[in-house]
């Protein structure tokens, strides 16, 4: 009995950790009503701009030494995987666009784009014409209907934005391993100044 009673303090410390401790990590409720929404191509705009943002930070930061590097053979190089981000980037553009993009446009060479400097540029303009369109479009771009370049099937343009900043957000988790293994810390990952 004298066990029992000694574990009762014990089993009350813990109850209140695990009740009262996240009750207090809650934020409090704002006086403020929240602010109201954006408007999707607003918010599409500023998806688009953050993924190529943080792709664009990485191609201008990494070493150009370093450029050709691959973790092992059957994988891209640093500067293929922005090559191809920004190929993808067109391709995608060109569906919203209802053009059609030429062989290679989804992964360009390597020898047309020798440089850091020549790939820097490839992605930024991208990534500007990009976000040109969605303005152009504007939250009425974002309803229509366009051919998927990669399947036989219809989509709406604000899937194809979506679709988009996924891929760019696949590859920027890709390099960031590029990153890590050459001993460097992402951009991203840096302490903030």
């Amino acid at each position: 009995m004298n066990r029992i009673l000694a574990s009762v303090p014990l089993v009350a410390i813990v109850l209140l950790l695990f009740t009262g401790v996240p009750a207090l990590a809650q934020d409090k409720p704002s006086k403020q009503p929240p602010e109201p929404a954006a408007g999707a191509a607003v918010e599409t705009l500023a998806l688009w701009n953050d993924i190529g943002g943080k792709l664009i930070t990485m191609a201008e930061d990494f070493p150009e030494d370093k450029y050709d590097f691959r973790p092992n053979k059957d994988v891209r190089t640093f500067a293929e995987q922005l090559l191809h981000a920004a190929g993808t980037n067109y391709v995608l553009i060109s569906a919203v666009k209802g053009t059609k993009v030429g062989p290679g446009t989804e992964d360009p060479p390597r020898q047309t784009y020798k440089t850091k400097a020549d790939v820097v540029a490839l992605l930024k303009k991208s990534v500007e014409d990009g976000a040109a369109l969605i303005k152009e479009k504007g939250a009425a771009g974002l309803a229509q209907t366009v051919k998927d370049p990669y399947g036989n099937r219809m989509v709406t343009c604000s899937f194809i934005w979506m679709e988009t900043a996924e891929h760019a957000g696949e590859h920027y988790g890709q390099l960031v391993v590029y990153y890590r293994l050459n001993g460097i810390v992402p951009p991203a990952s840096r302490p903030r100044k």
